[in-house]
Formats: structure tokens, sequence, C-alpha cells
């Protein structure tokens, strides 16, 4: 097994403008970035195309005019539902870009749909950033810090001390470990049992630390790698749809489709037809 962190280190150098700004262009259906987790806030603003971000394994759907925030520490991948997707990904430090705003240590809201304020001032960004005309950099951080302090006014759920945001990293650090080794080993059976060992702690704890984490059970997370790995291999039409069952894991060919339309909302046999 080799052991891959899902920690990502992203370094912005400029001082002047500590935000790492860029449009997304995707050509494809499926995942676009893989799972993974880092102490930036990540805006996503769908431009075009339908998709699905996993923010601590819970799927939000997206459109034209979505916002999703990532927030520090969150565990995120993304996936695009339309053969064309485009979005405005914009990346700080929060503790770069203000650091009154940082010691606040806020939770925004994941998914943010039809605010007409945040679609003017993204449209705004996007123009600045595009054209560079002189002195667009001190334009973008005044619509930006607009950007935000709108946010912080509208669209904070949570407020988190330094300590349990100090213990939200910890765990994430630990468990970079068993969601590596969930990846690497999802077509075999998987006990919570092993999964415990791999970080020295009991079950119930285990179980605590993965759900409080990740927002989601080991058991259901395992379910869910394997039924977007069945998606992927059933998107190819190389396997029967029992061959796909027992690749990802599922011994029993029933309850891998009652799994399946549960998650999905449709049985495996309509993904041929897609």
């Amino acid at each position: 097994m080799h052991d891959l962190s899902l920690y990502e280190k992203k370094i912005i150098n400029d001082e002047e403008f500590p935000v790492q700004m860029f449009v997304n262009h995707i050509n494809w259906t499926g995942s676009f970035f893989p799972s993974h987790w880092h102490e930036h806030i990540e805006l996503h603003y769908i431009f075009k195309g339908q998709g699905i971000f996993y923010l601590n394994q819970k799927p939000y759907f997206v459109d034209e005019g979505s916002l999703v925030i990532i927030n520090s520490n969150e565990l995120h991948l993304g996936v695009s539902n339309s053969k064309y997707f485009e979005a405005l990904v914009m990346i700080f430090e929060m503790d770069a870009f203000s650091k009154e705003i940082a010691n606040f240590n806020v939770i925004f809201q994941s998914l943010i749909d039809s605010d007409e304020k945040i679609k003017e001032l993204l449209t705004s960004i996007y123009q600045e950033e595009k054209e560079k005309s002189l002195g667009y950099k001190l334009a973008l951080k005044g619509k930006i810090y607009e950007l935000i302090t709108y946010l912080l006014r509208n669209y904070v759920v949570e407020y988190q001390s330094a300590r349990e945001n100090s213990r939200r990293i910890r765990n994430l650090n630990r468990l970079n470990t068993v969601i590596q080794y969930i990846q690497d080993n999802y077509s075999e059976p998987i006990t919570i049992k092993e999964l415990a060992d791999l970080i020295h702690i009991s079950e119930y704890r285990f179980c605590h630390i993965f759900k409080e984490s990740l927002g989601i059970s080991p058991l259901n997370y395992i379910n869910e790698v394997r039924l977007k790995k069945a998606y992927n291999l059933l998107e190819q039409k190389t396997l029967t749809i029992s061959e796909i069952a027992i690749a990802v894991g599922f011994q029993d060919y029933n309850n891998f489709g009652r799994q399946f339309r549960k998650y999905y909302g449709f049985p495996p046999s309509k993904v041929w037809e897609l």
C-alpha cells in the first residue's frame, strides 16, 4: 500500500495579492480533482455546466450560478456531470488576506444558489482578472474584501474556536492513512477493527473521530467509495453489472443494486443508457 497524504500544501507567494485565482475548464464528465484538504478557503463559482462537490463526503449538486465554499480543513472532491464544466476558482489563506477575519474561525455555508449580489461581485472579479488593467490587483482586493464581508454577514453557519480548529486538523491528519487504505483496498472486505488498528485507537473512538471529521460513518464512506468506483466502471461498459459489483467489493448483487439506487436515485442499469 502506498500511503499518499490527502493533505495539499498550497503556497501563495504574492504578498501584494495573496489569492490564487483561475478558471477551471473541464471537457469531460467525472472527477476533475482528487479528494484532498488544506488550510486555505476555496471558492468555486459555476459559470457553465452541472456537477457535484463532495465536502466531507456530503454531496452538493451545483449548476450555473452556484457558489461552493470549501472551508478550511475540509475534505473535498469535485465531479463534473456535464461534458463541459466551467468555474471560477479562488483560493486564499484568510490569515494572510485579513487577520481580523481569520481570528473569527468561521465556517461558511457550503453551497449558495441564486444570490444576485454574489453573481455581481464574482462576475466583476472575473472581468478584472481577465483584463488585467492597470491597478487590477488593487481593484480585485477591494472586491474580494467586499465579497468576504458579504459572506460573513449573510452566510456564516458556525464559529469555531482555535482549539476546535486545531483538533479538526489533528484528526484529519490521523485519518489520511485510513482514507488511503480504503481507496487502495475497497475491493476487499474491510472491517472497522482493521481501520482503527491503523491509527492505534479503539473501534468506538475511531468511529466517533471519523464521523465527526468527515460527517459520515466509516461503513457508509466505504460504500460510497465502492459505488463511485462502480459508476465509473459502468460508464466504461466493459464488464457486466454483476462483475462490477464483485470488482468493487459487493459480494451480494442484490445489496449492490439497493445501495446504488439509494445513493444515485436510479438502478445501475440506467448508467448503460446514459
